[in-house]
């Protein structure tokens, strides 16, 4: 198409119309980030650096307070390292971790001058909550982030929280692995070890000194029943938990990391709906524990924690009250013991661990309140301690079903079931239950010699109407006949009740004591060295049924020791007779 010409005069005429005598000006310098944008509040725009040099704590406060005081929205932290004390969880405010993104737990100062939050003092009915639990079920406040008597809270990712100045309940703060690996160089001169007081097994407490008055108020106080108050007692100042919840309700954790958690990198208790979903943990502690939680998912979580438990459901007396943990799904989640951060660096490696790690799914030990209504499904398990389902202070553990979980190079137990007379807690008390427990799809490689499939009770009060399905595993072996005629003692009561304090087993393959209505089926169970003690030992056994049971036989070994077992049946089992013991 052809354009008409323009006359000089009607070019100089539109100009002067328009207004566009000279050049348009050069584009504005972007501003700076509003404050408020769309219900999102970003902490930068209330003078947060996130330098990992300068304390941001008032500023990421200031933000939650600015969004709480709009009726709600998210505080946005964009890329950057956070270094901050507690920050408080407000309700109907969200915190979004951006990519690049890190909340770094600062060190408290060595005179404890300032730091984390004081932990607050413990609630409930009953007077001495500190008799019955540990410090760190029993307060909430002292940590990098908390939340009490809140209602709509969320934390997502894909940001990082870096745990790097708490403590896991010994000194101001733990030590990070590349100290602690520098500690272990210097402790292989036995003098070197002697001064720095470090122990010999790599987990390293002390470095971090309290101040010499905090140390004096914490021995000076007067323990009750069951040791405490006094273990991993802590002053104000001192951080313990990377995030700790009390008394929520409708909660989001989606997709973030936490790194170095100290002694619980998410402690929630008396929490209601919650959803827990793709979060990475890789920390010194515990990973996830929900306790007196009622209405949990959590899923597609992966968490390495090789010093102690993954993914703990508890129903502990920390709230001063009895309240059971209900209505739970985990599902999807793997667990594991490798060195700390190995699993973030992707290394998985088991360099400092002396052995493998701890790293498991375990109900309680704190079991005040216990366990109803619980699903297990579709988790890996790896180089760490098995399945443990532990109720020990007196309540019910009941209609739980687990399926589909794999495990590979287990130290001990692959699957432990204990009820018991530990009973920590205010009278009147008794031994609770565990009954309607179902197991089923298991499969796993590598386990340890010294225990199989642990199934204990208490005299008068058995383990009842469990059911171990389609189950393959196969053991190191290599047990003795030394072993098959050691005497397994009674539990102490006060002793806390993991399978490793029951020592060797007299059995390599099954181990039930106070037991009624056991049934299992499918189940194939191996060594890969030949082992001189029985497969299976039952004692104070009632109504059992081994039904497509494949064993392994060695000359001159009983496959079964019996002890005051009745009603003892096996059926479809190649090299057993179909027969029922009376």
């Amino acid at each position: 198409m052809r354009y008409p010409k323009l006359s000089l005069a009607f070019v100089i005429a539109l100009l002067l119309a328009t207004g566009c005598t000279t050049p348009p000006a050069a584009p504005a310098a972007p501003a700076a980030p509003a404050a408020v944008s769309d219900g999102r509040f970003n902490v930068r725009s209330f003078g947060s650096t996130g330098d990992g040099v300068t304390l941001d704590t008032v500023a990421i406060n200031q933000a939650i307070d600015a969004a709480a005081a709009a009726g709600g929205g998210t505080v946005v932290f964009p890329a950057g390292n956070y270094l901050s004390f507690s920050i408080h969880l407000k309700s109907h405010v969200a915190l979004y971790l951006g990519a690049g993104a890190t909340i770094v737990a600062a060190e408290p100062p060595a005179d404890l001058a300032s730091g984390y939050d004081a932990p607050e003092p413990t609630t409930g009915s009953v007077p001495n909550v500190d008799y019955y639990e540990d410090f760190g079920h029993s307060h909430w406040h002292n940590s990098l982030i908390w939340g009490e008597d809140l209602t709509d809270i969320a934390i997502t990712g894909p940001g990082r929280i870096f745990g790097r100045g708490l403590s896991k309940g010994g000194g101001r703060r733990d030590l990070l692995p590349e100290e602690r690996a520098a500690r272990a160089e210097a402790a292989r001169n036995e003098t070197a070890r002697t001064e720095a007081g470090t122990p010999a097994d790599g987990n390293y407490r002390v470095g971090f000194p309290l101040p010499e008055s905090a140390r004096t108020a914490i021995a000076a106080q007067k323990p009750g029943p069951f040791t405490y108050p006094g273990r991993d007692t802590l002053p104000a100042g001192v951080g313990n938990k990377a995030i700790a919840l009390k008394n929520c309700r409708n909660v989001i954790f989606r997709d973030f990391t936490i790194y170095h958690g100290g002694h619980f990198g998410i402690l929630a208790t008396g929490v209601q709906n919650w959803t827990c979903d793709g979060l990475k943990i890789d920390t010194n502690r515990d990973g996830i524990d929900f306790d007196c939680c009622q209405n949990v998912r959590v899923s597609n979580c992966t968490v390495n924690s090789p010093y102690d438990d993954g993914i703990c459901p508890k129903a502990s007396f920390g709230l001063g009250r009895v309240m059971g943990t209900e209505n739970v799904t985990i599902t999807n989640c793997q667990v594991s013991g490798f060195d700390e951060g190995t699993l973030l660096d992707g290394t998985r490696s088991n360099k400092v661990m002396k052995g493998k790690g701890t790293g498991r799914i375990k109900l309680g030990t704190e079991a005040n309140g216990g366990f109803r209504n619980l699903t297990i499904s579709n988790c890996v398990f790896e180089s760490c301690r098995g399945l443990a389902l532990e109720e020990v202070d007196g309540g019910l553990m009941e209609d739980i079903a687990i399926s589909n979980i794999t495990m590979r190079d287990i130290n001990n137990a692959p699957i432990y079931i204990r009820l018991g007379e530990r009973l920590r807690g205010p009278a009147p008390i008794e031994v609770g239950t565990a009954r309607r427990i179902k197991i089923d799809s298991i499969v796993a490689h590598n386990v340890a010699a010294e225990s199989g499939i642990l199934i204990v009770g208490e005299e008068g009060h058995p383990v009842e109407d469990v059911v171990l399905s389609n189950i393959f595993i196969d053991f190191v072996g290599g047990g003795t006949k030394e072993q098959a005629a050691r005497e397994v003692p009674k539990y102490e009561p006060a002793r806390y009740p993991e399978p490793g304090r029951l020592g060797v087993m007299p059995s390599w393959g099954v181990f039930a004591r106070h037991v009624k209505n056991l049934t299992l089926t499918n189940v194939e169970l191996r060594t890969a060295k030949e082992d001189l003690r029985p497969v299976v030992m039952l004692d104070d056994a009632t109504g059992v049924l081994f039904d497509g049971l494949t064993l392994p036989k060695v000359a001159d070994v009983p496959t079964f020791n019996l002890r005051n077992a009745h009603g003892i049946t096996t059926r479809n089992s190649p090299g057993l007779d179909s027969k029922t013991i009376d």
